[in-house]
Parts: structure tokens; sequence; C-alpha cells
């Protein structure tokens, strides 16, 4: 009985130990979402730019639709820009933005700098309609399709083979 107890930190760190190295190779950027086939959380983000329309949770119904999560601040968000540019002018599905935590001032004028392919953009000062989203860093990207239901959660850039690969086949299934 003695010799059990003695074993027994040893078993349990080789079974820690095994566990996180069968984890190893997994991609940290895959983050499941409660929110998958679920309807787009209650958002009401007022507009970042004058004549341009915030969004709200009515907005993403009727077609295909990806929200696109940003902040001027935000490095990645800034790499990943001219694919979500060429998502909005080629791919024919509208690209919404919501600019989460950030200066108005500074948001209005990273777009002015690298373009503005958003239908509509949303801000989020406080980072509220982002708490209901379930966001913590960005860059974030959502499809939603033409129920208003959220299908993907991308956490992190976008890249031209997690556009290839992944956005892309999903918009066009989508759109069927």
């Amino acid at each position: 009985m003695s010799r059990l107890f003695f074993l027994l930190p040893l078993l349990l760190f080789v079974a820690m130990a095994g566990y996180f190295f069968v984890r190893l190779g997994d991609d940290a950027s895959i983050v499941p979402s409660a929110l998958i086939d679920k309807p787009v959380p209650q958002i009401d983000a007022p507009p970042l730019l004058q004549g341009k329309p915030g969004i709200t949770t009515a907005d993403f119904s009727g077609e295909v639709k990806v929200l696109n999560v940003w902040a001027s601040w935000c490095v990645p968000c800034r790499a990943e820009h001219p694919l979500v540019t060429r998502l909005a002018q080629t791919e024919g599905v509208p690209v919404y933005g919501l600019n989460w935590k950030d200066q108005k001032q500074a948001a209005v004028a990273w777009l002015n700098e690298l373009g503005d392919p958003y239908g509509q953009i949303g801000f989020d000062e406080a980072g509220r309609n982002g708490i209901e989203l379930g966001v913590y860093g960005v860059p974030e990207t959502y499809i939603i399709d033409k129920d208003g239901r959220i299908r993907y959660k991308r956490v992190g850039p976008l890249t031209p083979s997690i556009m290839k690969d992944e956005v892309l086949p999903l918009i066009q299934e989508l759109k069927k």
C-alpha cells in the first residue's frame, strides 16, 4: 500500500505528460466557439464613420456575410487587411467590420490610410458587443449564413492559405 502511495505522483505525472505530448501538434489558432451554428448574439454597435451605418443583429440575415473584428492598434489586423479588402471587392460577399476597443480617431485614420472594405462598420469602444460575440483578441473573423447563424470563427489573421482552404469554400457552400 505504501508503494502505491509513492507511485501515484509518478503515474499522475506520466499521464499529464502524455496528454500534453499528444496535444502538442494541435493548431492553437483553432478556438472552439459555443456560438458556432447559433444565431448572431445581440449586437448594437453605433457607426464608426458618419454616413455609414453601424451594425446590429438584424443586419446578419438574408445573405451570407463576413464580420471582421479589428483595431487600429492591432498589427495582425494590418497584415490581413489586404485579404479582407479582396474578399469584399472580388468575392461578392458583404464584409462588415466591428472596430473593437479602439480610439475613434485612430480607427478612422487607419481606414483612411489602408482603405475601407466594409459595407457597415460598428464602433465597439468599450468592448460590450465583442463580449456578446466571445471576442477576446483581434483580429477575429466570422462567417454568417443567410439565416443569421455563425458558421465559422477564425481567431487570428487571415492568410492566403486560410482564405483558399477554409473561408472561400465555406462561403461558396453557404451561398448555394
